[in-house]
């Protein structure tokens, strides 16, 4: 199922499938009939205070995609995340609608990637975290 990006401010075409809007914010001058949504799933777009550091700091894109994919571990963001996930296996084409001028670097693309992997985000406690862990336990540990 192939999933796409695009700015939700660029005209719908047929070629989009559906379109679900992953910002909190509804993008400025348009109407909801010009959009043309199958959903918008707010919940699933950074949170303020991460859009706002992001904003401050756009050359930090590997350190916000860590963080957005901590906050969609959040219970906030995981009923939206599963009604995306229904939305990619049942729909031939799924276009994910955003609002930045960056086209390569924001949240759409990200939920792309997980949706090209059809998996959900890391929860932190697979054996890789766990080693992470003890990694950092590790350095923490004065030598005797």
């Amino acid at each position: 199922m192939p999933v796409a990006v695009k700015r939700v401010y660029l005209k719908p075409s047929r070629g989009d499938g559906a379109r679900v809007l992953v910002d909190r914010l509804w993008p400025r001058g348009i109407s909801k009939e010009e959009a043309k949504l199958a959903a918008w799933l707010r919940d699933l777009a950074p949170s303020d205070e991460l859009r706002h550091w992001y904003h401050a700091r756009p050359g930090q894109w590997a350190a916000f995609r860590k963080r957005y994919l901590k906050e969609l571990t959040n219970p906030e963001a995981h009923d939206a995340l599963s009604e995306l996930y229904a939305m990619a296996a049942r729909k031939k084409q799924l276009t994910l609608l955003f609002a930045s001028r960056d086209e390569q670097h924001n949240n759409a693309t990200v939920l792309k990637d997980l949706l090209d992997g059809m998996r959900k985000p890391p929860t932190g406690t697979g054996p890789g975290a766990v080693r992470a862990m003890r990694q950092r336990q590790a350095k923490r540990m004065p030598k005797n």
